[in-house]
């Protein structure tokens, strides 16, 4: 059985649209998310806010000041909120969610819908598959990248369920196959992953360094809308074993290899062996180390976590990360030191001239070329 949970992973900024765990904790921010590249211009998508939170818009490029390890950079590229962006998305729709199957289509095609005119999106979803004669959940991607809103909805049509929740793998596919390539000249700084999740993986054969380090490298933004499903999944997981949800062997391995490394903890694989509240702590370092993960990921590429309290408000978060995405800037240089020397490098931009109060968010460093 896997968490019940579902999540819509929208990959993109677009303007004016509505439309976790790993093997040990997670490391210091300097080495997180960062962004690899091969050549030398380096982008920043950014969003500027003021006390409040609301958006602040028609900002210009002499607003902006950037600095790499404390040095002064030179803007070359300037795109506002009014530029395309492209999508990628991905709907999870396994366990107890299989019954939500319809809202959750229904909430996709609102997103689509609602895309403007040079908007792309590409959809992913989950199907059951068999590996090694054993059933398991994988990634599928349904559509390419399209603006064609018919082949969006076939592709939503044709979406599957599944027993896992391949979470880990699902965010590299988009890495690795939709966004593997650099962007067209129209679409740099120009996309992101949104996860409608509560980030909990049950049956991935990566985990989360790696889709950390994949995302870094494409310089996409990330957002989640993170539904919280542990108060659910909690009233299912104690008593008779039979009956009840249970944790898979991937997640039973990954809470005592990351909180009890070294321990002498009795380690016990067997979940019919779990009392309960070995269950419920389990659940809770496992919920626990999601959020620091999608906290993680959202920091660092200049992103955001927009909770939400169940899959009914999560149309309204939605909405708020759609907001969001439309009043996102993007910001290129060519950085001053252009050695190849693989080293990180912290990125710090700053307002001039801007209203008062004003804050932005943005990516906070990349990774230079290595030859």
């Amino acid at each position: 059985m896997r968490f019940g949970m579902v999540f819509i992973l929208i990959g993109v900024l677009f303007s004016g649209s509505v439309f976790g765990q790993e093997e040990e904790p997670p490391p210091p921010p300097a080495d997180n998310g960062v962004l690899r590249i091969d050549t030398l211009l380096v982008e920043i998508p950014l969003v500027v806010s003021d006390p409040s939170g609301k958006p602040i818009l028609n900002l210009k490029p002499n607003n902006f000041v950037i600095y790499e390890d404390g040095k002064k950079q030179e803007i070359t590229d300037f795109a506002s909120s009014v530029a395309p962006f492209e999508v990628a998305l991905l709907l999870d729709t396994s366990g107890s969610t299989r019954g939500d199957l319809r809202v959750i289509k229904r909430a996709a095609e609102v997103f689509i819908e609602s895309l403007r005119p040079g908007d792309r999106v590409a959809i992913v979803g989950f199907k059951s598959g068999i590996r090694l004669g054993k059933p398991v959940a994988v990634p599928e991607i349904l559509t390419a990248m399209t603006s064609d809103r018919k082949k969006l909805i076939d592709g939503l049509n044709n979406i599957n369920t599944s027993n896992g929740t391949p979470f880990y793998d699902g965010m590299l596919d988009i890495a690795e196959k939709i966004f593997n390539k650099p962007p067209e000249d129209q679409f740099r700084g120009r996309r992101a992953v949104v996860a409608l999740t509560d980030g909990v993986d049950s049956s991935s054969d990566f985990e989360f360094t790696d889709i950390r380090e994949a995302l870094g490298e494409t310089g996409v933004a990330v957002y989640f809308v993170k539904v919280d499903t542990r108060e659910y999944f909690e009233a299912e997981l104690l008593g008779d074993c039979e009956t009840s949800v249970r944790f898979s062997q991937s997640q039973i391995r990954r809470y005592y290899r990351t909180f009890y490394p070294r321990s002498n903890v009795e380690k016990q694989f067997d979940f019919c062996c779990l009392g309960d509240f070995e269950r419920l702590d389990m659940s809770k370092s496992l919920y626990e180390l999601a959020s620091a993960q999608m906290k993680q990921l959202a920091e660092n590429s200049g992103g955001k976590v927009f909770p939400a309290a169940s899959l009914s408000d999560a149309k309204i978060a939605l909405g708020e990360v759609a907001a969001e995405l439309g009043t996102r800037y993007s910001i290129g240089y060519y950085p001053e030191n252009q050695k190849r020397d693989g080293r990180y490098r912290k990125i710090r931009v700053e307002l001039k001239n801007a209203p008062k109060g004003a804050v932005v968010r943005a990516r906070e460093g990349y990774t230079a070329p290595a030859n």
